[in-house]
């Protein structure tokens, strides 16, 4: 089950953004941080605080990960050869919660962790319930066949509310997806900038 039902949107009035583009956002009516001084007047961040936030709204979009679990991930992009901002939003759109939630079948990425979690899902035919799996170029991901019935399943793929992203190639027939390519930051369909610079800034302190 997902760590963070109840008080994920938190995150969106934390930051001040709508972070999945969501029309359940409270920050679509109240703009201001959570807590009874949220409505306080904002300071200017420090040059630390704009690279914490950076760091928070990227590691936040991607759901339950932990602070050690994106920080070995920084590391590992840090050891990649190229720019290690692009490297690392590599690897975190090659988590196999990612691609789920990216096809659209599933509504979040909380949820695509449960869906995972709960053995609906596959890759190259094999079961993976593994959210944090690392897909492979040319890896095919499915739903097994006794899940794509579910209701969460069925109003996800009919939803109007996000496309699917070109380094994916989607078969909702099927009910799969092939991953076709590491996707460079300008290929992901955040709904808010990202600033893996600032991130890489944060860490290198």
């Amino acid at each position: 089950m997902s760590k963070r039902v109840r008080s994920k949107y938190k995150i969106d009035r934390r930051i001040g953004e709508n972070l999945w583009g969501r029309p359940k956002s409270p920050v679509n009516t109240r703009s201001y941080p959570p807590g009874e001084h949220g409505q306080r007047r904002r300071r200017r961040p420090s040059d630390f605080g704009t690279q914490l936030m950076a760091k928070q709204k990227l590691k936040g979009f991607y759901g339950n990960i932990t602070e050690k679990q994106f920080r070995n991930t920084y590391e590992e992009a840090a050891r990649m050869k190229g720019d290690t901002g692009e490297n690392l939003i590599g690897l975190l759109e090659r988590r196999l919660d990612a691609i789920v939630y990216r096809a659209k079948f599933v509504p979040t990425v909380f949820a695509a962790r449960q869906f995972i979690n709960h053995g609906h899902v596959r890759v190259n035919g094999k079961r993976v319930n593994i959210p944090s799996y690392r897909v492979r170029e040319g890896d095919v991901i499915d739903i097994k066949e006794k899940s794509r019935q579910i209701m969460m399943v069925l109003e996800s793929v009919d939803s109007p509310e996000r496309d699917t992203p070109e380094y994916l190639d989607v078969d909702y027939k099927a009910y799969s997806a092939t991953f076709v390519r590491t996707p460079k930051l300008m290929d992901v369909p955040y709904a808010v900038q990202m600033e893996p610079n600032l991130v890489i800034e944060f860490y290198s302190r």
